[in-house]
């Protein structure tokens, strides 16, 4: 007699639930794709500055190239990022406008790592509120920021899948899932130092897990799986330093790595130190409120149901005060960097984390996890200020406060009403995302003077669309790449877009030459590589003559100039190489150059 095996009929879902499934994580793949694709076509395209948004292609176009980092390529940071952009040329877009989607698609899927973490419900279990407040934070971790390739772009991604796949992998038992977490969060480490804490989260959140707690056997076998998960963890380091090594780099790495200027978060740390006044003033005020509030509201709630109705009451209320703080924090933020609001967004979260914990009796460790990566994403040169998870720290923060309110049956209108207020809050935060890009891109001008696209000067760049000047900028460098063809070729010091956009080989060791990123024995080797351009021939370095932020405000660039025009340096090094290079001197547009066919 046949026997139905118990074991296969409940392991096996039923078609119906398969289909209904893949149906799900169809639409979140399509939202997600949808929302990158249109905050691109509408934000992301618009604006262009020649330095910082081709600086991660340009390293990642060398990688491609075979060259080793540090040991060709000279980084103060490790070149993890430029590794990760490799997959940017391989998309079936142009270069610059593909580059762009997929970083918003790296900030949305981080964003919905981190919710998941926080709310400790699948993608698959969210209603249109919940997807829809995930969306509206997604934008405004965009806010003001360019849609570029970025180290700390990738660092925020990497940690936050990384945690999100190791915590899957924990709690449902599969080892593919938490070792794929644990590399994650390894490769987070060599996309900047700042990101070094992510291994540590990684061992914390793998030995903590409630899950490794319950089977705490310390048998061989978990001793081994161990061994096995910290391995996949150092897997990424150890596959760097290998290649670098390999390479010849090890030394230069280590003196390249160590000897850059530190970032401790001071700026975050200490918000109002200096000044204690700043809390009284905006957007400062609105982490004095929440404080506040959060005091009264853990004194409401400590005693739990025993204070009836009326506790039930104020927790509501409380709760409702607390949000409106969060709220309003957003609204003076006004989505720009310079306002602090993601530090006072930090601090808020900073308080609901042990509030949230004394109230529940339990650590919410992704709190802690958005702490520690908003305090990470906070150590940096130009942006030492969380402002690139903004939409994360503020969601954080709702979802720690709605944990607090004591729970209640939820009437037949409630997922509507969320579904709306969801939907509210993505075209809110669209809209200011828009008309905050509109008004001034990143080192451009205002939407409407944004008249020309790059497309017409390399396919490289099609639909990238800047002003005037910046087109005028780009353009001469093509006309001088086809008036003096060589090789190899240099642009000095502020456009390392130009050599992905325009498929050159730069033979300097540094792609942007500023002061910060010159780093260990980077000046001799720069002129060093002078010598051997003279020796071999076969080159063009060309010099910008003047700072190339005035392109930013749309200053003029002339269409020739003598050829005695002093060029533009930081720091010596490129008059010290223009004197050392024995080429031709030449001419061409704003710019002046050496050349040896």
């Amino acid at each position: 007699m046949a026997v139905a095996s118990p074991a296969h009929i409940a392991t096996t879902p039923a078609p119906g639930r398969q289909r209904r499934t893949l149906v799900r994580w169809s639409v979140h793949a399509g939202w997600v794709v949808l929302l990158a694709l249109a905050t691109e076509l509408r934000v992301g395209r618009f604006g262009f500055h020649p330095s910082d948004q081709g600086f991660i292609l340009a390293q990642a176009w060398r990688v491609l190239h075979g060259e080793v980092p540090h040991a060709d390529i000279i980084s103060a940071r490790p070149l993890g990022s430029a590794v990760l952009h490799v997959a940017d040329f391989a998309l079936p877009m142009p270069l610059f406008f593909g580059s762009s989607f997929l970083s918003m698609i790296e900030i949305i899927v981080a964003t919905i790592a981190f919710a998941t973490l926080v709310t400790r419900r699948r993608v698959l279990d969210w209603g249109p509120g919940m997807t829809a407040l995930v969306a509206a934070a997604s934008l405004i971790n965009l806010n003001a920021f360019p849609l570029m390739a970025w180290h700390t772009v990738d660092g925020i991604a990497l940690t936050a899948c990384g945690a999100w796949a190791l915590d899957a992998g924990l709690t449902s038992g599969r080892a593919l899932a938490r070792r794929g977490g644990l590399v994650l969060l390894g490769c987070a480490v060599f996309v900047k130092q700042s990101f070094a804490l992510a291994a540590v989260i990684g061992v914390l959140w793998l030995l903590l897990h409630p899950a490794t707690r319950a089977g705490a056997l310390r048998t061989a076998s978990w001793w081994r799986r161990l061994v096995l998960d910290l391995l996949a963890l150092g897997a990424p380091g150890l596959a760097y330093v290998a290649w670098v090594s390999l390479g010849g780099g090890f030394a230069e790495m280590v003196e390249q790595l160590t000897g850059g200027v530190p970032a401790y978060g001071e700026r975050l740390l200490g918000l109002w130190l200096d000044d204690p006044e700043v809390l009284t003033r905006a957007p400062v005020r609105e982490l004095t409120f929440f404080a506040a509030i959060a005091v009264v509201l853990l004194a409401v709630r400590l005693p739990g149901d025993r204070l009836g109705v009326a506790g039930r009451i104020a927790s509501w209320v409380l709760v409702l005060a607390g949000a409106a703080a969060v709220v309003w924090t957003v609204v003076d933020g006004r989505f720009t960097g310079s306002s602090r609001w993601a530090d006072v967004l930090w601090w808020i979260v900073a308080v609901s984390v042990p509030v949230n914990a004394a109230v529940r009796r339990k650590v919410p460790w992704a709190g802690l996890l958005v702490l520690a990566t908003g305090f990470m994403t906070s150590l940096s040169w130009g942006n030492d200020t969380p402002t690139l998870l903004t939409g994360t720290l503020a969601l954080t923060a709702l979802l720690l406060l709605g944990h607090l309110v004591p729970p209640r049956p939820r009437p037949g209108w409630t997922r509507a009403v969320t579904a709306t207020a969801g939907c509210v809050a993505v075209a809110v935060c669209g809209w200011v995302v828009v008309a905050r890009h509109d008004q001034a891109a990143y080192l451009d001008l205002g939407h409407d003077r944004l008249t020309e696209d790059l497309g017409a000067v390399t396919p490289a760049m099609a639909g990238i669309r800047t002003n005037p000047s910046t087109f005028t900028f780009v353009r001469q460098i093509r006309g001088c790449l086809d008036r003096f063809p060589a090789a190899r070729t240099a642009i000095l010091p502020d456009s390392p877009f130009a050599y992905p956009a325009f498929g050159l080989r730069n033979p300097f060791p540094l792609e942007w030459p500023l002061p910060l990123e010159v780093v260990g024995t980077a000046p001799e080797r720069m002129l060093a590589k002078a010598d051997e351009l003279n020796r071999e021939g076969g080159y063009l370095v060309l010099f910008e003559t003047d700072s190339i932020r005035m392109l930013a405000t749309g200053g003029p660039v002339p269409e020739s100039i003598p050829p005695d025009t002093p060029v533009f340096d930081y720091l010596g090094l490129e008059k010290a190489i223009q004197a050392r290079l024995t080429g031709r001197a030449v001419t061409c547009g704003s710019f002046v150059g050496k050349y040896a066919p």
